[in-house]
């Protein structure tokens, strides 16, 4: 992923956004925050077709050198591609990468609504580390969360 990536990347972002089952934000960032809160060699794109059709990337979880080896993960899929092997060929990707890189674990949060998501998580190695239960408000609602990870 590169910076001329961005509007492509962003818009998909948007898209999960506006789903409302991929995460807590209601905007997307500026480029350049988006760029200061991800690894930069833990960042992926998918192709097709000349266009991207997904994205996913890396960020640190604590900026304690103990955590080091520890990251938290984006995955999202453009709306007509998902269910085509995209989200699985960007994890294979993603954790290739943080495997070579030494991040021993990675996290993430998935509303349960999202059974895609963690369907997609289980096929590729996370568990389920537990349900945080009304843990934020999304539009006035609580949600839950599933914590999952996948450890080295």
């Amino acid at each position: 992923m590169t910076a001329a990536d961005w509007p492509e990347v962003e818009a998909i972002y948007a898209e999960g956004i506006a789903s409302g089952n991929a995460t807590f934000e209601t905007s997307t960032p500026s480029y350049g925050d988006f760029d200061a809160s991800r690894l930069r060699d833990h960042r992926f794109v998918a192709v097709q077709d000349g266009r991207i059709v997904g994205w996913a990337a890396l960020s640190p979880t604590s900026s304690r050198e103990c955590y080091t080896g520890v990251a938290e993960h984006s995955v999202y899929v453009a709306g007509p591609m998902r269910g085509r092997g995209v989200g699985h060929k960007l994890m294979d990707a993603l954790l290739a990468s943080a495997d070579a890189g030494g991040i021993w674990t990675i996290q993430t949060n998935v509303f349960p609504e999202n059974a895609a998501t963690v369907a997609l998580h289980e096929r590729v190695g996370f568990r389920l580390v537990g349900r945080r239960e009304r843990i934020a408000r999304l539009d006035g609602a609580w949600r839950d969360t599933l914590l999952l990870e996948r450890r080295v």
